[in-house]
């Protein structure tokens, strides 16, 4: 089995600055991304941030010049879900839902997954309307859809399908985690509603709807919507790491021969420009290591 350099595991920012950067050195990287390119990028409402947008672009416009610059550099994502990582006899090996791949180095930029809803009771039907990603309700209209939450990403989800539903966001404390123009933004929206010390305790469906069962300082109380969207945080993405990689990580990552960038491992610092930051900075590192260049 052929041995390749460099496997780039998450078609995010993060991986994308990776792949376009080691194109540039003539570094040929195997791309692998389990669903679409962009990452938690497609569930953005506006990108404020990213330089060279004066007026901010919406996550799914800069995915789009995103992928042309792809297109455009000659980098093609191959859609494979990496299933395992290890690490043996000085090369990695990576299990993906179609084969099997060797690679002397590994950047790792798979993101984060959301965190699931905790002691609550759900019922089977209402399973298939609950969701933790925003861009799934891409086609949804006129409906209401509620959101636990109060950072970041539960207001500017908020934000985002008020465009075409109604939405209620749900606080279980009185804490506002978000950006104070964001939270700003979503109050002045006449299209949606905030509720705080609210605490969801289940979820039942009945006739087309969900049912809501919270609780607040009054007591019980229920709320019928059509959709729920849970955004109570992330986490990093890396259950393909095998238990032998994991004690051998830091090792690993201080040889020059894994690499973690973008959302996997920068914490609350989740930021477009940051992750593709990370990606091409990989690149650049891995390009002498391979050259055998010291710093």
């Amino acid at each position: 089995m052929s041995i390749n350099d460099v496997v780039i595991i998450g078609a995010g920012p993060a991986g994308l600055g990776t792949a376009i950067q080691l194109k540039r050195y003539k570094i040929e990287a195997i791309l692998l991304e389990k669903e679409a390119v962009g990452g938690l990028l497609r569930n953005a409402n506006l990108v404020e941030n990213y330089p060279g947008f004066p007026n901010g672009i919406s996550g799914r416009d800069l995915v789009e010049l995103f992928k042309k610059q792809l297109e455009n550099s000659q980098v093609l994502p191959i859609f494979e879900e990496a299933l395992e990582v290890d690490y043996r006899e000085n090369v990695f090996i990576i299990k993906t839902t179609r084969r099997v791949i060797i690679s002397r180095i590994v950047v790792v930029a798979s993101g984060t997954k959301p965190k699931r809803l905790p002691n609550i009771n759900i019922s089977k039907e209402a399973e298939k309307r609950i969701f933790y990603e925003v861009y799934h309700l891409g086609h949804v209209t006129n409906e209401k859809i509620a959101i636990i939450g109060s950072g970041d990403a539960a207001f500017d989800y908020a934000l985002n399908l008020s465009k075409k539903n109604k939405v209620i966001i749900l606080n279980r404390g009185v804490k506002v985690k978000c950006l104070s123009l964001i939270f700003k933004r979503a109050l002045k929206n006449s299209y949606i509603s905030y509720v705080e010390s609210i605490e969801v305790e289940g979820v039942k469906y009945h006739d087309n709807n969900l049912i809501l069962v919270c609780h607040n300082s009054t007591g019980k109380q229920e709320i019928y919507t059509s959709y729920l969207v849970v955004a109570i945080g992330r986490e990093p993405s890396l259950d393909f790491f095998s238990k032998n990689l994991k004690m051998n990580l830091k090792r690993l990552r201080s040889l020059k021969k894994l690499y973690m960038v973008g959302d996997v491992q920068n914490g609350i610092y989740r930021q477009t420009a940051i992750a593709v930051g990370n990606g091409i900075k990989a690149a650049m590192e891995i390009y002498r290591e391979l050259k055998g260049e010291k710093p």
